[in-house]
C-alpha cells in the first residue's frame, strides 16, 4: 500500500513533533517509551515504537517499525533508526544516527557521522539512478542540518506555556541521506484526550514538508507530500516537561495515514523499548 511504504520512506516522520525541554548536566536519567498503532483509512497497517533515553545533557533515541494488521498481506518489511547526540542548551547537536530497513526484497541503509549542527560523513545504500532533473545535493544542504530522528529532539521551554503556540513554532531541517527537506510546524490548538497512557491536554501542531534537494519536481508523490494535510498532538509526559507524540496524521493518496498511541510509558521497566 502506498501510504505504508510513504511511512517507511519517512521513518522518522511520525516522531518529528517529539519535544523536550533541555535537562541540566546533573540530571538524573530519564526514559520514555511508546508503542504506536499504524493505519490508513481505518485499516491497520503496522505497528511502531519509540524509545528514548535522556542522560544529563546526553540522549538516545530509536524507532522501530514493522507491517501489522492487512499490511502483512501486502509487505514483510520492517526496519529501524536509531540516534544519539547532546542538548546544549535549546539546541539539539547530534553525533550519529542510523538506519536500516527491508521493503520490497531490498535493504536501505543509512549510517551518518554529525557534528556542529552539520552532517560531516554519511554512507548510504542504495544510492538514487542518476536523473537530470532531480535536484542536486550538496555540502551546503548538509550545513545546518540533521538526521530525521534528532530532528524530533526539540527542546521547549518548561512552564504553562509548553502546549501554547511555542511548542509548534519551528523549522525542522532533515537530511535523511537521500533527500534534505524542512519540516515547518505551526500552532493549530489544544485538546483533552483520555487513554493510551495519557489523561489530559495535548497540543496540537500543523506540518508542512517542504523539499529543498534530492528531490524530483514532476513526481506525483512529492508534489503529493508538499501539499498534503499533517497534524501531530503532543501529550506532555513526566516531571522533565517531555512532550511526545501522541497521535500524528497524514493525508496520501491512499487515504489519512493516521499514527496513534497504544501506550505510552516515562521512566517504565523498558519495556516498551523499540525494535531494532
Amino acid at each position: 500500500m502506498s501510504g505504508f511504504r510513504l511511512f517507511g520512506q519517512f521513518l522518522a516522520l511520525p516522531f518529528l513533533a517529539c519535544a523536550l525541554a533541555a535537562a541540566p548536566a546533573a540530571a538524573k536519567k530519564s526514559s520514555v517509551g511508546g508503542l504506536y498503532n499504524i493505519s490508513i483509512a481505518g485499516f491497520t497497517v503496522g505497528r511502531g515504537s519509540l524509545s528514548l533515553m535522556l542522560q544529563g545533557n546526553a540522549y538516545s533515541a530509536k524507532v522501530g517499525l514493522e507491517p501489522a494488521g492487512i499490511g502483512t498481506l501486502f509487505s514483510t518489511g520492517k526496519g529501524g533508526a536509531e540516534a544519539s547526540g547532546w542538548l546544549v542548551g535549546s539546541k539539539v547537536v547530534p553525533s550519529r544516527y542510523q538506519m536500516a530497513s527491508h521493503a520490497a526484497n531490498r535493504d536501505f541503509y543509512v549510517a551518518l557521522k554529525q557534528g556542529s549542527g552539520h552532517i560531516r560523513n554519511m554512507e548510504v545504500t542504495p544510492q538514487f539512478k542518476p536523473n537530470k532533473e532531480r535536484i542536486k545535493v550538496t555540502g551546503r544542504h548538509r550545513k545546518n542540518a540533521m538526521d530525521p530522528l534528532s530532528a524530533a529532539l526539540m527542546p521547549v521551554r518548561a512552564g504553562k506555556n509548553a502546549l501554547g503556540p511555542e511548542a509548534c513554532k519551528r523549522k525542522l531541517p532533515v537530511f535523511d541521506g537521500w533527500t534534505r527537506f524542512d519540516i515547518k510546524l505551526s500552532y493549530k490548538g489544544t485538546k483533552e484526550v483520555s487513554g493510551k497512557g495519557y489523561d489530559g491536554k495535548v497540543v496540537i501542531c500543523k506540518a508542512q514538508w517542504v523539499p529543498v534537494a534530492g528531490h524530483r519536481p514532476s513526481k506525483e508523490s512529492v508534489k503529493h507530500m508538499a501539499k498534503a494535510g499533517m497534524e501531530a498532538w503532543l501529550a506532555p509526559m513526566g516531571r522533565d516537561n517531555v512532550l511526545i507524540p501522541y497521535r500524528i496524521s497524514i493525508d496520501t493518496t491512499s487515504g489519512r495515514l493516521v499514527v496513534q498511541a497504544s501506550k505510552l510509558n516515562i521512566g517504565g521497566d523498558g519495556s516498551d523499548r523499540a525494535a531494532r
